[in-house]
């Protein structure tokens, strides 16, 4: 496919040194586990989903091979052990996890219009940690907060579509990305428990490492003062241009507003009411894990 041939993807000649994509391949094929993200990687001179995703790994480290091939190591590693596809088909505690996160899908026409031009869809991940009932009983067993939360993730990149992608990215241009909204109206944690700072730390650094460039923007909605603690653990994994998409607000409400550049029209209105929008509720629009 002529359209998957970039400059940094090509296969290279014999008498050529590899290129960083082709470096990133070889380091795929020496991994026992070769998805990410739902694509089974293959070589990325043929196969844009696989140009997509090794491309985004290249990014995350302005270019630098060595540092990539090492993240996507331990992404491959990672999704090996943790077989996170699988993680979308459990059932979590409902007691725990009810209401606490959402994906939601914005369509500028249908899906095979999005899937020729993927600026004219938007994913918004939710979290909703305002409505936490229990420190304890939400954020008290690691494993499984975490296994939630990459449940949660995985069902927003499903949204991307990436297995049928057709547009390759560069350095400069990469639709593939998702928005995200943590909402802590009404939270209950003014301070910063044990519970909730380990826990926090454990998956700020994992979802660091094992889902770069994947962040459009995120908001934090309905932020008390206090929440200052959140910010300062984020700092210490994530990358100095990635905190830049970081936009605290104090008011929900008029979130709405701040999607007025997307390629879906009337993006804003399209959101739920207590954002702004004239749009359904995140329980009546939304997706998440299974709870029971």
């Amino acid at each position: 496919m002529a359209e998957a041939k970039t400059a940094n993807s090509e296969a290279p000649k014999p008498d050529e040194p590899a290129t960083p994509l082709q470096e990133l391949w070889k380091t795929v094929q020496a991994q026992s586990h070769p998805e990410v993200w739902g694509v089974t990687l293959a070589d990325p001179a043929t196969h844009i989903p696989s140009q997509i995703i090794l491309q985004k790994y290249l990014n995350a480290n302005d270019g630098d091979v060595v540092k990539a091939k090492d993240q996507l190591t331990k992404t491959l590693e990672w999704r090996a052990k943790t077989q996170p596809l699988e993680l979308i088909k459990k059932n979590y505690s409902k007691a725990k996890f009810e209401g606490l996160g959402y994906v939601t899908t914005y369509l500028a026409s249908d899906e095979k219009a999005s899937e020729d031009n993927p600026e004219t869809k938007e994913i918004i991940t939710w979290n909703i940690y305002g409505g936490v009932k229990s420190i304890e009983e939400t954020f008290g067993n690691l494993e499984e907060f975490i296994n939630w939360r990459v449940a949660l993730m995985e069902l927003s990149v499903h949204e991307l579509s990436l297995p049928t992608a057709t547009k390759p990215i560069t350095v400069d241009y990469d639709p593939y990305k998702i928005f995200q909204v943590h909402d802590y109206k009404s939270i209950s944690f003014l301070r910063s428990p044990p519970q909730v700072k380990a826990t926090s730390s454990e998956v700020i650094k994992l979802l660091a490492t094992v889902y770069p460039e994947l962040l459009k923007e995120k908001f934090f909605v309905n932020v008390p003062a206090i929440m200052g603690f959140m910010y300062g653990i984020i700092k210490l994994f994530v990358a100095p241009k990635t905190i830049k998409k970081f936009h605290p607000m104090s008011n929900g409400g008029a979130l709405a507003k701040e999607f007025g550049e997307s390629k879906v029209p009337g993006l804003g209105e399209k959101l739920p009411v207590e954002y702004g929008g004239k749009g359904p509720d995140l329980k009546a629009s939304g997706k998440g894990p299974s709870v029971e």
